[in-house]
C-alpha cells in the first residue's frame, strides 16, 4: 500500500464500485456522492462519514482532496471539471469520455489547473503488463510485426438492469468496443504509441440495441507492425486474448487478465504464472497516490486517455464511411 495519506471522496454507487473501487479506496475514503441510500451503505462499510447526494454540495463541503469519478461515461465530462474546477486531484473512471473531444476537455482543465489526473485503465499495473512491456524494451521479440486482440462474450441487459446504459452509446460512447476493448487500446498505446491508420466494421447482429454488438478492425501501428482486432458482445461463448507477435517470439495472454502467460521464442514455450492482485483497483489507486506525493504524472496519464478515446472515435468513423481513417 501506499503510505500517503490522500482524502478521497468517491463519487458514484455503481457495480464497479460495489466490486473493487470501493474497497481500493478505502483505507483513505471519507465521503461518497450517490444516491443517498446507496451512499451511505458504500460510506458506512469503511467508516467514511461524509454522505452526498449533490455533487456541488459535496466539492463545497468535503475534506477530500481527491476525487474518483465512478459513474456512467456521459457523467464523466461534467463531473470531472467541476472536480478540477475545486482543486481536486481526479481519477476517472474508463472511457475517459464519450468521444475524443469531449476527453480533450478533461485533460485541458485538468492541465491549466495544475492538478494530477489519471483514467482507471487498471490493467497497466498488471505484472504480466510490466512483463511484456520489459520483452519489448529488450527487443527479445524481434521486430513486432503483429498484435491481436480479441474479446467476446453475451450481453443483453434487461429493461430494468441498472447496466442498461452501457448499451446507449450517447451514455456509454459506444458498446463493447467502449466497455471493454478500450482496455486493450490503451495497452497497445502504452506499448506501440498511437496507431497511425483504423479500418473497422461495426454492426449490431445479435441484439436490438443501439450499441454495436460485433465490431472488427484492423490497424497500422507506428512501425508498421500490423493489429487486429475482433470484439463483441454476440456470442454465448467466451474469450479474452492479448497477444503480440515478433520476428524472433511472441507472447500471448489467455485469458487475457488471468490466465497463464505463454511466452514462445522459436519452437521454444514457456509459460508463466503472473497474478494480477487480488482487487485490480488497487495498485491503480496507489500509483495515483504516490504520483499526487510525487508530482508526477499517475500511470495512466490523461493524454493517453485521450488517445484511446481518438482510436475509438475513429474506429466508428472508419465504420461509418467505409473507408480507413488517418490518426
Amino acid at each position: 500500500m501506499a503510505e500517503q495519506s490522500t482524502r478521497w471522496l468517491l463519487v458514484g454507487t455503481g457495480d464497479i464500485v460495489r466490486k473493487r473501487v470501493g474497497a481500493a479506496l478505502a483505507p483513505h475514503l471519507v465521503g461518497v456522492c450517490g444516491g443517498r441510500e446507496r451512499a451511505e451503505a458504500i460510506a458506512g462499510e469503511p467508516g467514511a462519514t461524509e454522505v452526498f447526494d449533490d455533487l456541488d454540495r459535496a466539492l463545497r463541503e468535503t475534506s477530500a482532496d481527491a476525487v474518483y469519478v465512478a459513474t456512467p461515461v456521459h457523467r464523466h465530462r461534467s463531473e470531472s471539471l467541476a472536480a478540477v474546477s475545486a482543486g481536486k486531484h481526479v481519477l476517472i473512471e474508463k472511457p475517459l469520455g464519450i468521444d475524443g473531444d469531449d476527453a480533450q476537455q478533461i485533460h485541458d482543465a485538468a492541465a491549466s489547473a495544475g492538478v494530477t489526473a489519471g483514467c482507471a485503465y487498471y490493467r497497466r499495473c498488471s505484472p504480466r503488463f510490466a512483463h511484456l512491456a520489459q520483452l519489448l524494451e529488450s527487443d527479445a521479440l524481434g521486430r513486432i510485426v503483429m498484435v491481436r486482440l480479441c474479446f467476446w462474450s453475451w450481453f443483453r441487459p434487461a429493461a430494468d438492469d441498472p447496466k442498461l446504459w452501457r448499451v446507449d452509446p450517447a451514455l456509454s460512447g459506444g458498446g463493447p468496443l467502449a466497455d471493454m476493448a478500450s482496455h486493450m487500446f490503451d495497452l497497445v498505446i502504452a506499448l506501440f504509441g498511437l496507431p497511425r491508420s483504423v479500418s473497422a466494421n461495426c454492426a449490431t447482429l445479435a441484439h436490438d440495441y443501439a450499441a454495436e454488438d460485433t465490431a472488427s478492425a484492423i490497424m497500422t501501428l507506428q512501425h508498421g507492425a500490423q493489429l487486429a482486432a475482433s470484439i463483441g458482445w454476440s456470442s454465448r461463448t467466451w474469450r479474452h486474448e492479448f497477444e503480440v507477435i515478433g520476428t524472433e517470439g511472441k507472447v500471448l495472454w489467455s485469458p487475457a487478465d488471468a490466465g497463464k502467460v505463454t511466452i514462445t521464442m522459436g519452437r521454444d514455450i514457456e509459460e508463466m504464472v503472473l497474478p494480477s492482485a487480488e482487487n485490480v483497483h488497487q495498485p491503480l489507486v496507489d500509483d495515483f497516490e504516490t504520483a499526487i506525493a510525487a508530482g508526477r504524472p499517475p500511470i495512466v496519464p490523461l493524454e493517453d486517455a485521450v488517445a484511446t478515446n481518438r482510436v475509438l472515435d475513429a474506429i466508428y468513423e472508419s465504420s461509418r464511411s467505409r473507408r480507413a481513417v488517418e490518426l
